[in-house]
């Protein structure tokens, strides 16, 4: 089990169709990066100056849109993850 720190989150990626509309199949290379993802742990939150934490905006199995190139991308236990920064999340998808 991954446990981010403070105000990290961790996100399973989407999986990006490969094909376009019009049914041609694209190289792995020429596709874009998702950004889009499902939380699926959260850190505790960021340190106050004061010496609290602040609650993250986010929970887990929320799904987000991430800055496009946000964050590191981790492997474990055979699945890739991306762990970022609360910062570099952009919205929550109702």
């Amino acid at each position: 089990m991954l446990k981010p720190l403070g105000d990290r989150v961790i996100i399973e990626v989407a999986k990006e169709e490969e094909k376009t509309v019009g049914g041609i199949v694209l190289a792995s290379a020429a596709q874009e990066k998702p950004q889009t993802g499902t939380i699926i742990a959260v850190g505790e939150g960021r340190l106050l100056d004061n010496g609290e934490k602040a609650p993250l905006s986010v929970k887990e199995g929320d799904t987000v849109v991430f800055e496009k190139y946000a964050g590191t991308e981790v492997k474990f236990e055979g699945k890739e993850y991306l762990v970022v920064h609360e910062k570099d999340l952009m919205a929550i998808v109702a």
